[in-house]
């Protein structure tokens, strides 16, 4: 049975689609200044080794985890719930615009709301 990942189209699928939801994001005034002073080569390739991870592309995930990579954006930046809400939606509007089928965006809608994601990324 083919993973999330594969079925997105694998690491090209993934490439493309993270450059364009960046742009997206550092677009978008409710969550672009959070971003002000990232390195964004840098997340970009941090973003495309998560989704990798969270598809299903490789079982084994190297970078920072979630409560780590967000908890100073949470306590002196008041990363919140409704930026969470954000850059899901940015996520969804980039893969919509690509192309990707309803029922692949189900899938990654679920992988994206999970709940403990949330909790990890806004620490709670």
């Amino acid at each position: 049975m083919a993973t999330l990942y594969e079925k997105l189209g694998g690491a090209a699928a993934v490439d493309i689609a993270v450059d364009k939801f960046y742009e997206r994001v550092l677009q978008d005034d409710r969550i672009k200044h959070f971003f002000a002073d990232t390195d964004m080569v840098q997340q970009r390739a941090h973003q495309k080794a998560f989704l990798t991870y969270a598809f299903g592309g490789t079982d084994k995930y190297d970078g920072r985890f979630m409560r780590t990579a967000h908890k100073d954006l949470v306590a002196k930046q008041g990363l919140g719930s409704e930026h969470f809400d954000a850059v899901a939606e940015d996520l969804m509007t980039t893969l919509k615009e690509m192309g990707v089928p309803e029922h692949l965006l189900a899938e990654v809608a679920a992988v994206a709301a999970a709940p403990q994601h949330k909790k990890d990324v806004l620490n709670q």
